[in-house]
Formats: structure tokens, sequence, C-alpha cells
């Protein structure tokens, strides 16, 4: 061949690798479907890799890992009181059929029959703690059918990852309403050993008993802040919109603070609201601060950014970004917390209900896709259950 045409090929296929280049750097961060299970079976009660009789009752919510990677999820009892455990160790050796589920610390651990002071009953929110080997979960107390939680019912729980064992129990009684609260998630200070936890207040809507409760291991002491500030509360008129519906029409969800999230240096929480748009944020200093009003902790309140839609879940990336879990839109907002800019930068119609979102070892943004809203519907019937596991490379 002659030798310019030889330069003249190389010049076309350098130019088609630039341009694949910039058309997948235009294209941004892609949504990978990581796992999709037909069902949640248990360890304990497998038969013929079957789901579970309770598999439309128990969706997979909450989801976090270790520093090995191990995955743990959150399956809340607000349908049915009858799954084995509410938090478990999901096998990832499989990725399809029914999520394979081991029950943490154990099924015993789980009891919604044994005393309510020392078992876990419902969880949705919880934390991996890699910096001290703990897991600290969020027990909202009541399970489906019990109009308010049992007395010691609501607690924050914290476990050795290792051995399962319990670490302390913070009692949650005295700062959470047994009838109205609903502990929605918890974010955790691992140096100073602080969680902060975010009650939407679902079941008192819609005067939602909204709020922020600190809770302190060292002492085993919690406080309620920010009660019924307009930061924590749902926004009248807004409607929680999903695959471009509204969610439960002629009884519209209405819950307060759901998400919520410790910037990287520790010194500012930041939380979302589900109905409602925006992202708020205040400085640790003024929501530890013992000799600090309540009138003075909100007006220290500030107004970070629009998400664009309802969310959920919430989480930093290694980027210093606040990445936030779109109902409305099927994917994930990223926002610039120095300016409030924020965009959807990953989107999928096979998303259905993204919840809870968590930073994995490698950086990689895991979010649960959970369909909650279609299983509070009862539009979910045994077999036709799909819990998704997404994941974004940002």
């Amino acid at each position: 061949m002659h030798i310019a045409a030889v330069k003249g090929i190389r010049r076309l296929v350098a130019a088609a690798l630039v341009g694949a280049a910039a058309q997948a750097q235009a294209a941004g961060p892609q949504l990978e479907m990581w796992r999709s299970y037909s069902g949640v079976t248990w360890a304990s009660t497998q038969a013929g890799n079957q789901a579970d009789a309770e598999s439309s009752n128990a969706p997979i919510a909450g989801v976090h890992m270790d520093s090995q990677s191990r995955v743990f999820v959150s399956t809340p009892r607000l349908l049915s009181p009858k799954a084995p455990s509410t938090l478990s160790v999901l096998d990832t050796s499989y990725s399809d059929g029914p999520a394979r589920l081991r029950a943490f610390p154990s099924v015993e651990g789980n009891s919604v029959t044994k005393a309510p002071t020392a078992h876990l009953r419902n969880v949705l929110g919880f934390h991996v703690d890699n910096r001290n080997g703990w897991l600290w979960a969020l027990d909202m107390g009541f399970v489906a059918g019990e109009k308010e939680a049992p007395v010691g019912g609501q607690k924050l729980v914290v476990y050795e990852l290792k051995s399962g064992s319990v670490m302390k129990i913070i009692p949650l009684d005295a700062v959470a309403d047994r009838s109205g609260s609903f502990l929605n998630d918890v974010a955790v200070d691992e140096v100073r050993k602080l969680a902060y936890i975010s009650d939407s207040g679902l079941r008192s809507a819609p005067r939602n008993q909204a709020g922020l409760i600190v809770a302190d291991f060292a002492s085993g002491r919690a406080t309620r802040v920010l009660h019924q500030h307009r930061s924590v509360m749902p926004v009248a008129g807004v409607s929680v919109t999903s695959h471009g519906e509204a969610v439960w029409p002629g009884n519209p969800l209405v819950l307060g603070i759901n998400g919520i999230a410790l910037s990287p240096d520790r010194r500012t929480l930041y939380w979302a609201v589900t109905t409602g748009t925006t992202v708020f944020r205040i400085p640790v200093e003024a929501l530890l601060s013992p000799t600090l009003s309540e009138d003075a902790r909100g007006a220290a309140v500030e107004t970070v950014g629009d998400v664009g839609g309802n969310s959920d879940g919430i989480v930093f990336g290694r980027d210093g970004h606040l990445y936030i879990t779109d109902v409305t839109h099927n994917g994930l907002v990223r926002m610039n917390i120095q300016t409030g800019d924020a965009k959807v930068v990953a989107s999928n119609d096979d998303v259905f209900w993204p919840d809870t979102a968590t930073l994995a070892p490698n950086g990689d943004i895991v979010f649960t896709a959970s369909r909650l809203n279609a299983h509070f519907a009862g539009a979910v019937k045994p077999g036709t259950e799909r819990y998704q596991l997404w994941r974004l490379k940002p």
C-alpha cells in the first residue's frame, strides 16, 4: 500500500477514536443494572431456590457495603411482619432468580415476637461503619398491622460487623412518637460516634411529626432537634410522581425529611424532603450546640439547591458531589454543593423507585430500585416481584 494511503487510514482511525471518546464523554456516566432478582428468600427457609411466600411483601429497600464488599440490605416490615429478617446479608454470587438473604445478626435477632427492646423489628435505614467495624441499625419499632410501636421498639442498635454482637442499644422512644414517627434514614459520624436520624413523620401526615434526631454512642442518649421546622416538612401542594404518574392518587404520599448525608469533612449535615424537591443543610456545630435555641438552630438551616424532582436516598461521591436518587426521573441527580446546581446524570426507564444510595468501596454509586410505591399500592403480586441493584461509575 502506498505510504500516503497508510497515513490517510491512520488519520481516519485516529479521528474515529477521538470522536468515539468525545461521544462517550458527552454521554456522561452510565447506569448499569448490577443485580435483578425475582423475589427474596432466606437461607433458613430456602426450598428449591423459590422465593418465600412473603417475598412480595419484603422489597429490598436499603443497601450498604463493608470494606470487603459484603452487601447488607434491609427489607422493612411495612407490608407484612412475616419476613424472617428485616436486616440481612445478600449473597451476590447469584445474579438472578430470588435474592438469597441471610439474616443479620441472626433470625432470632430479627424476631418480632420477642422483647422489642432487644430485637430488630422494622429496619429501613442503616449504616455500615467501616472505621469502627460496626453496623448501626435504625429500628422504626412498629411493624405492619400495628398502630403504634411497642414500648422500647424504636431504637438504634450498634452491632460489631464481624461477630454480630450488640455493642450498644440507644432507645429512641423519648425522642420519637410511637404512633406518628417514621424513622427513615441514618448518617453516622464514625469519628465522633454520632448518628443523625431523619424522622419523616409519615404516620402522622399531613401534620408530620418530622424532625432530626442526634444519637450519641458514648452516652447512649438521643436528642430531637428541628422538630417540624419548614426544612424537614412535606411541601403543601407538591405531588410525588414516578414514571409520569402521581403516587397513590386520592391518597397522596406525604413524606417529610428522608435521605440524609454527612459531608466528607463531617462538618455539615445534608438532607432532602421526598414530598418536595429541595436539599437543605446545617453546620454540625449549630446542630449540636447545647446553648443554641431552636429558633437560632432553625435560622442556621440553609437551602442548597433544587433536585428537580422527588427524591429518596442521598450520598456523597468521591468527587465531593451529592448524589440523589430521583424517583421522578428514574435515576440519579448530581448536585454541586458549592453552587446548588443539579442535573440528572443517569436515568433508565427500567428503574422503578430508586431508593437508598450508597458509596461502594471502589467508588461506584450503588442504589436499590424497590418499587416501594407499587408495593404499598398492592400492585405487586406474588411471582411478579422485581428487586434491582443499579450502579453508576461517576
